[in-house]
């Protein structure tokens, strides 16, 4: 599978690194260390860089 980079919609993550923008990679990066992209979360959550289900559960609660 190709992932191009997202022209559509503006990444939210403030961490700079080469998934950027790239929504397939991203999610399957985080997927793969049991964590979830900085999209998921709040701004105010984002910007902790804690990518944990359990800060997506306090995020949102």
């Amino acid at each position: 599978m190709s992932c191009q980079q997202n022209t559509t919609m503006k990444c939210t993550c403030t961490y700079a690194c080469p998934r950027r923008g790239k929504c397939c990679d991203c999610l399957a990066y985080h997927t793969r260390n049991g964590e979830f992209p900085a999209c998921f979360f709040s701004k105010e959550a984002e910007a902790s860089y804690d990518r944990s289900f359990a800060r997506l559960v306090k995020d949102r609660g």
